[in-house]
């Protein structure tokens, strides 16, 4: 295979994920959450249904959950190798955008060696990588599907098809259908980009109705691979978890999506941001005013892959930066094509000034976040960032300022390495305020504790798992709060037991003399009490979150 300059991208994955793993704890709520999921699975030893607090969880299908539990499996159980799933997935992603490179460029080695880095070095995949979401997972199939898809556009065989076949499939137990909506249009799109793709053939080698039969034929084998799991997990899981994973996870959410509503201008004002630095370069500028590049079958796939998810997400009402992940390989071998034509090899003294400006802009600003929680009615944790480590930041802008001059592969390392250390730093710089803020350990560990005696355990307020595997709980935390008779009968039948409970640090309620909770801790802006379930019955509203 040609050269791909896997020391550089690996490098810049390794920093940020082992800076993640190592000093910032699992963040609640989702990370925690998904933990949790897959704690319950290890427990249950079932892997057909996922259970998140006793109940059915079909929120997300299971791919993750077993991946995590194989990894306990092997190396028993413990914190990390859960979170090191999805950034193993960006890992492979970032291979697979080299190859795909290759694939669509056959002659274009300097693409292949740039995309990788230029993906990894972007903003919003860098720190993205290292949190332990369905996402990753999710671009990764979106790769392996359209590389099958190329393959088969250039080979007329099945091989390619059957690729795609196992990235849907795989895509689906990762995310559910929406990876059809990141691979489909590439394959139905192919008369527009295979035509004008570089290398030919300038026709499919088989007909277009063989073409798209064999599309359909992946997509079923694609869908028949998860049905293996969702028929069984279906029937095991009652009708309403059945009509959630056969509806709920896609189609329900599209057509009923409250949560996370925005504008459908959302995308395109937050996509420039997500793509930084690459952005504030020169040099890319200069690349996109070059004549007749975009005649290039090959950017007429990447718009393909790209266009219809984007207008897809956008009408959508509910929005997350996230869902627009798989996409970012395409921007990534967008920006390689254009860097990699001839009258980009040498750079202009300016080039890097942008781009150096904006970290040294970042650093400066680390450095001078004053040292004071009131600042800008800033939380209770802010005075805990470590704003000395804003001065390597600056240093990586001075790296950056000299390297982006060089020639255009030595100036997209400096900018992927740049980016990299802008990470590393975020995470040395929140280390302690994450800590005190978001580490739910010490709660969870206290919780087990109380379990270990056999105290039942309530959650005032809805309960999303978040203390189940950090503190390797065993038994469901009753949900109270939500549903009085349930609360009354929790307090009636255990007036020994514990309810957790919040209380805005900024606004405590009065409590009443002589009553003292077990415990205090905190989490972000809230006091976290430990309640004996007793005391409700002379004081109801106790619990309740002020």
């Amino acid at each position: 295979m040609k050269r791909i300059d896997v020391p550089v991208w690996a490098s810049c994955w390794l920093i940020v994920v082992a800076a993640a793993v190592l000093l910032r704890p699992p963040l609640p709520v989702d990370e925690t959450r998904y933990l949790a999921v897959a704690w319950e699975m290890w427990l249950r030893d079932d892997f057909l249904v996922p259970y998140l607090n006793g109940e059915p969880y079909h929120h997300k299908p299971p791919l993750l959950f077993w991946l995590m539990t194989a990894g306990w499996s092997v190396f028993g159980v413990n914190d990390w190798w859960p979170r090191l799933v999805a950034p193993l997935f960006a890992l492979a992603s970032l291979y697979w955008t080299g190859r795909l490179a290759l694939k669509i460029w056959p002659d274009d080695d300097a693409s292949a060696r740039m995309a990788p880095v230029i993906l990894v070095g972007a903003a919003f995949w860098s720190i993205f990588q290292t949190l332990t979401m369905f996402d990753m997972m999710l671009a990764a199939c979106a790769l392996a599907g359209i590389g099958g898809i190329v393959s088969a556009w250039r080979t007329g065989g099945f091989g390619g098809w059957l690729v795609t076949a196992l990235a849907i499939g795989v895509g689906v137990l990762a995310k559910g259908p929406a990876i059809l909506l990141h691979i489909a249009p590439v394959a139905l799109l192919a008369p527009w980009w295979g035509r004008a793709l570089p290398g030919g053939p300038d026709q499919p080698l088989i007909s277009w109705r063989a073409w798209y039969g064999r599309f359909l034929l992946s997509v079923l084998i694609g869908a028949a691979i998860a049905l293996v799991w969702a028929i069984p997990a279906g029937i095991r899981g009652g009708e309403e978890y059945r009509n959630m994973i056969f509806w709920g996870q896609s189609a329900g959410r599209i057509v009923e999506s409250f949560d996370h509503a925005r504008p459908f201008w959302w995308y395109a004002v937050l996509l420039g941001p997500l793509l930084l630095p690459w952005l504030v370069w020169p040099r890319l500028w200069r690349a996109v005013c070059q004549k007749g590049i975009f005649a290039d079958g090959g950017f007429r796939l990447l718009v393909a892959w790209v266009a219809p998810a984007f207008i897809t997400f956008s009408l959508i009402s509910g929005k997350q930066l996230h869902y627009l992940l798989p996409e970012f390989p395409a921007f990534a071998l967008l920006f390689a094509r254009l860097l990699a034509q001839p009258g980009m090899t040498e750079g202009r003294r300016l080039d890097g000034l942008i781009a150096a400006l904006l970290f040294f802009v970042l650093g400066a600003t680390a450095m001078l976040l004053p040292d004071d929680p009131t600042f800008f009615d800033a939380p209770e944790w802010f005075h805990k960032l470590d704003n000395h480590w804003g001065v390597l930041i600056v240093i990586s802008g001075l790296f950056c300022w000299h390297f982006t001059q060089s020639t255009v592969f030595r100036g997209i390392c400096a900018l992927a390495l740049s980016m990299t250390v802008l990470v590393f730093v975020v995470h040395l710089t929140a280390r302690d305020a994450l800590s005190f803020a978001y580490d739910l350990r010490p709660i969870a560990q206290g919780l087990k504790k109380l379990e270990d005696k056999g105290v039942p355990l309530g959650n005032f307020g809805t309960y999303h798992g978040q203390y189940q595997f950090l503190g390797r709980l065993t038994k469901p935390m009753t949900e109270l709060g939500v549903d009085g008779r349930k609360t009354d009968a929790f307090v009636r039948q255990h007036p020994e037991g514990v309810i957790v409970a919040y209380y805005y640090t900024d606004e405590m309620p009065d409590f009443p003399d002589g009553v003292t909770p077990l415990e205090i801790y905190q989490f972000r802006s809230y006091a976290v009490y430990f309640w004996r379930a007793g005391l409700l019955n002379r004081y109801p509203s106790l619990a309740d979150r002020s």
